[in-house]
């Protein structure tokens, strides 16, 4: 294949390639445009010079806008954002004002619409639903917490989830092929996704393990190692050029962050797990409000997610794990689907079972939320045959999509009323 063609597949794959597709594109950047460009335009909570951290739902914008975080969570994201945040001060003339925030927002809005689509591509292309569902399941998606808080927030996270679900796509179209994953494609995945946030870089090497002959060719499983290997290198090369080969701060910084964010006991355990991490991600909760400085002596308000207060909200979201179980535990032989788990219970054990932000894991959504709604389209898929089966996860989930629009619409104007009082 000449490099002309891979590059037209490439854009193939990542953006709209059909007028419905680029519909469903308009679509939510044009929602998620009104909702970001209302915020940024009378609020200053996107980005204020004071606040560096923690204003709405810990999210980071200033610190990862200015300096891309830290580099031992955020490895190599301190090029990215630099070059993304030069960009728009360019078009700002300098300014981090009301056209700054616009510019971010709108950027945020751009990405999170993009991962719609991707999952939309998942849905009709690799799992080939039919439309009505495919367009169901991507609204109902749409509606989850993390993608309207990450359509208008400029973070790590708002990149992550459209490169995950991008490499999940990409990954989809090759073992449809029987083929596998490009040693280009790994380094590239790599670098980004693993740039990101350093924990991702285990998901890229999940598929590796289910190359079809993997184990039963010294050859093939060379070959899978090399791959590896070189992605490893090329990742740890730039991870120890960004410190200045100081490698020894890797581990003192990262003992220092576990720490930090692994001990917080204000909670149950199990209601941290299910409200935040399974939850939070979702279905808002209710929010309450804390007193913060910036540790030069500026106070502000910061907004956050309680634990659920209803029996609807834990029931909620226990009938959508229930499901996700049962597309895992009906498609179990689908080495997709595996992928897809695996790739979760990364997420599980670091939040859940080493409790790392457990108390804050709604923000990690843009890590692993994607899952939910591809593993539901696996289970349409496997009762394909079944016409009265189908009618109930039809129904089920537009009845979840109706308690979750009317839940979360009115949670968002808890938020505004927020913004009002303390960000205007």
């Amino acid at each position: 294949m000449s490099i002309k063609s891979k590059f037209l597949n490439f854009f193939k794959i990542v953006f709209p390639s059909t007028f419905f597709e680029l519909g469903i594109f308009i679509f939510f950047l044009t929602a998620y445009g009104i909702l970001g460009s209302y915020i940024a335009l009378n609020y200053r909570i996107i980005f204020d010079s004071r606040i560096p951290w923690d204003a709405y739902f810990s999210f980071d914008n200033k610190a990862i806008i200015m300096t891309g975080g830290s580099f031992e969570r955020h490895p190599l994201s301190y090029y990215f954002f630099n070059w993304m945040r030069d960009s728009v001060l360019f078009f700002t003339n300098g300014k981090t004002d009301v056209n700054f925030r616009l510019i971010l927002t709108w950027l945020s809005n751009f990405i999170i619409s993009l991962s719609l689509v991707q999952i939309y591509k998942y849905l009709k292309n690799i799992i080939r639903l039919p439309l009505l569902i495919n367009l169901l399941i991507v609204f109902f998606f749409s509606l989850f917490s993390t993608n309207i808080l990450l359509s208008f927030t400029p973070e790590t996270y708002t990149y992550t989830l459209f490169l995950l679900v991008l490499f999940n796509y990409y990954t989809a179209i090759k073992f449809k092929k029987d083929g596998k994953i490009a040693g280009s494609a790994l380094v590239l995945a790599g670098v980004t996704i693993g740039g990101l946030t350093v924990t991702n870089i285990v998901k890229i090497f999940i598929p590796i393990i289910f190359e079809k002959g993997l184990f039963k060719s010294w050859k093939k499983f060379g070959n899978a190692a090399f791959r590896v290997i070189l992605s490893c290198g090329v990742f740890i090369l730039l991870y120890l050029n960004r410190i200045d080969f100081k490698y020894q701060n890797i581990l003192s910084k990262s003992g220092e962050q576990y720490e930090k964010f692994s001990n917080v006991k204000s909670t149950p355990i199990w209601d941290m797990i299910y409200s935040y991490f399974f939850g939070g991600n979702i279905l808002f909760p209710s929010f309450f409000i804390r007193e913060k400085h910036n540790m030069k002596g500026f106070y502000f308000k910061a907004i956050f997610m309680e634990t659920y207060s209803t029996a609807f909200a834990y029931i909620f979201i226990g009938l959508i794990l229930g499901f996700v179980l049962w597309s895992y535990f009906k498609n179990f032989k689908n080495k997709l689907v595996q992928i897809l788990m695996i790739s979760f219970l990364v997420d599980i054990a670091i939040h859940c079972i080493f409790r790392f932000g457990l108390h804050t894991s709604y923000i990690y959504g843009g890590h692993f939320i994607f899952v939910y709604p591809l593993l539901i389209g696996w289970l349409f898929f496997a009762y394909g045959d079944s016409p009265k089966t189908l009618s109930f996860l039809t129904i089920s989930i537009g009845i979840l999509t109706v308690y979750l629009l009317l839940n979360n619409y009115h949670r968002m104007i808890d938020f505004f009323e927020f913004l009002n009082k303390y960000y205007q």
